[in-house]
């Protein structure tokens, strides 16, 4: 077993002072020295445009171009390298799993994907120059995994397939874009209709105020909005989309539908426990679960376990947004693998 942990950052102010503070917090980190090692090897799939993108984020969301402009100031780099590690627009993604159950005032979801991808960094920022407070984890540290606003809206994500990618944006960003845009599932199921969309994912968007949570269904094609209560790796709607094996997914769904009118914490249960054939080990496959998260949109509560069989620890975002900040520095678990986490040691990318 491996004892990981993610660190909580809380942070109120400008879009510009944030990215600032991220990238003071960054720089010289192991996340930066084993994502620049990790370009040594790997040849880039995708072009950085920094015009195109400037102008994408200056009509959508021009206050996440200032948290750009504060990465690039503290981390002195280049505008197109702060793209190419945090730009969120046109990046390729590897296979991923991921397991979303929605219930009575709940999201929960497990993040299955590569310790050498994990941020390990829970985020809570109140943005005073626009845009919604949110919490939640963080990918490519200016994209968001899964989190909440405080508006009360939920948002997780399902990998689908990387083929045939387009330009535009991808999830994490994505799910950053939701959380800062949105205030219901209806503002959030119109965003990723108009926007272009990079691979292909379903967004699970849950708020305070609906009674069966949207999930839409985004391919670089086209955009399907359904309701449902579950979702893992495969779509019901754009079916020409799926990937040919989808066993693992439908066996993951399976255990989830199984259950019926649970409570918040035996979803969390459900989900986090690792013999109830939903969490994952499957680490080296780009698909083991990392981390357990749930959003409750009416008490605006957040909870969190690295891991499995963990209790989670509980974030009060209602008392947070009234100036009470969080005790926790750090969410500390265990997981079963011997792959290094990009945020805390350092990883050979040639194994």
């Amino acid at each position: 077993m491996k004892r990981i942990f993610a660190d909580v950052i809380q942070f109120r102010g400008s879009h510009y002072e944030f990215g600032f503070k991220q990238g003071k917090l960054l720089k010289d980190s192991f996340l930066v020295k084993n994502r620049e090692q990790q370009w040594k090897i790997r040849r880039p799939l995708f072009k950085i445009d920094t015009g195109e993108t400037k102008q994408v984020y200056e009509r959508l969301a021009p206050f996440i171009w200032e948290e750009f402009l504060g990465l690039q100031d503290a981390l002195e780099w280049t505008m197109e390298k702060v793209l190419m590690e945090f730009g969120g627009y046109r990046v390729n993604i590897k296979p991923s799993g991921c397991s979303i159950l929605v219930g009575e005032n709940y999201m929960i979801r497990n993040y299955d994907y590569h310790p050498k991808t994990y941020d390990g960094r829970f985020v809570v920022f109140q943005p005073l120059d626009g845009g919604n407070a949110t919490i939640g984890l963080t990918q490519k540290i200016t994209g968001r995994s899964d989190g909440m606003n405080d508006k009360g809206l939920s948002m997780g994500y399902t990998f689908m397939n990387r083929r045939r990618p387009g330009n535009g944006f991808v999830c994490h960003m994505i799910g950053r874009l939701i959380l800062e845009l949105c205030a219901s599932v209806e503002e959030a199921a119109q965003l990723l209709r108009e926007i272009p969309h990079r691979g292909s994912f379903s967004y699970v968007l849950f708020d305070s105020s609906c009674e069966i949570p949207f999930i839409v269904e985004t391919s670089p094609r086209r955009v399907e909005v359904r309701q449902g209560y579950t979702c893992t790796n495969h779509f019901k709607i754009l079916t020409e989309e799926n990937r040919r094996v989808l066993d693992d997914s439908n066996k993951r769904l399976q255990a989830i539908e199984q259950k019926e009118s649970l409570s918040g914490l035996e979803a969390f249960r459900l989900l986090n426990d690792s013999d109830k054939g939903v969490f994952s080990k499957l680490y080296g496959s780009w698909a083991g679960t990392i981390h357990t998260s749930a959003y409750f949109p009416k008490n605006l509560e957040a909870w969190c376990a690295l891991g499995g069989d963990k209790e989670p620890i509980i974030f009060n975002f209602d008392e947070w947004l009234k100036g009470t900040d969080f005790p926790n520095s750090k969410i500390v678990g265990d997981v079963d693998t011997d792959i290094p986490f990009v945020n805390m040691e350092k990883a050979d990318w040639f194994k």
